[in-house]
């Protein structure tokens, strides 16, 4: 009688420890990619000094304290402000000259993580006459990064990295223009936030909160198995106007979604997508 092989003893526990986190504490990670989430729940056993994934879920199950720092290693993404400079290159050039013309923006950021993609958006908005006029809502799940990108407070060392972006992305002023240093850290315009709505949103398990005409996604869906793709796809259909526009991160593709014949591609190279008409 032929047995299937057993399951390796750290993939039950990965799987036992996620089925903790989302009954215990409604965070739901089980359709995460496989590799990337074995790969981040190793970081995170090792450097807290745990033993096996069991004796991480049984200090999850009974200590809130662990949630927190859990989720930084899960949901942490690095990130820079104006990363990748031609994907606002192109949203400055190509896609803002279509939202001009209406009265009022909404531009929903999911998985703003930190919030440099935020800032960034607001100064572009900000250089080109459009932030006034314009509500963006930032999300994340982790309530910690979002009190960080609440707060709009970076280290200094990271103002260079910034700036160069700031600068091949188009800038109209100087990034200088828009924080303060204090203490070896740069302190963002507190204008920039006035615009902003941070707030605490699941692509995993929550749904359409607002109707806007830009939601930009990057580097948040590569970590999705397909399914929780095609979801997250559906919500931002769902959430775009007709001819709204839809951003993703540079590894990530519609190509393969159930979703992909609502889009057409608007700058197929830095992977910005128009919804279409229907």
């Amino acid at each position: 009688m032929s047995h299937t092989p057993a399951e390796p003893v750290e993939d039950i526990e990965i799987k036992l420890l996620l089925e903790a986190l989302y009954l215990r504490y409604h965070f739901d990670f089980r359709h995460y990619a496989k590799a990337s989430i074995k790969r981040r729940l190793r970081q995170a056993r090792d450097q807290l000094g745990f033993a096996t994934f069991s004796a991480m879920q049984e200090k999850l199950l009974h200590s809130e304290a662990m949630v927190g720092t859990l989720l930084d290693y899960l949901t942490v993404q690095v990130s820079e402000m104006f990363r990748d400079p031609g994907y606002f290159k192109a949203m400055r050039e190509r896609v803002l000259p279509h939202l001009r013309t209406y009265p009022s923006l909404k531009i929903w950021i999911a998985g703003c993580s930190h919030g440099e993609e935020v800032y960034s958006f607001a100064i572009m908005l900000l250089e080109e006459g459009l932030l006034d006029r314009t509500m963006i809502y930032a999300t994340d799940i982790n309530p910690g990064a979002l009190e960080i990108a609440r707060s709009g407070v970076y280290p200094l060392d990271r103002i260079a990295a910034f700036t160069r972006n700031h600068q091949q992305a188009g800038g109209k002023t100087s990034l200088a223009d828009h924080y303060t240093t204090a203490y070896g850290r740069a302190v963002f315009d507190k204008k920039l936030r006035a615009q902003v709505v941070f707030s605490d949103h699941s692509l995993v398990t929550d749904e359409v909160f607002t109707e806007c005409q830009l939601v930009s996604c990057r580097n948040v869906m590569i970590y999705f198995d397909r399914p929780l793709q095609d979801r997250a796809v559906g919500l931002f259909r769902d959430s775009l106007t007709r001819r709204g526009f839809l951003g993703l991160g540079s590894k990530e593709t519609l190509r393969f979604s159930e979703h992909a014949g609502a889009f057409t591609d608007f700058v197929r190279e830095e992977k910005i997508y128009q919804r279409s008409e229907a």
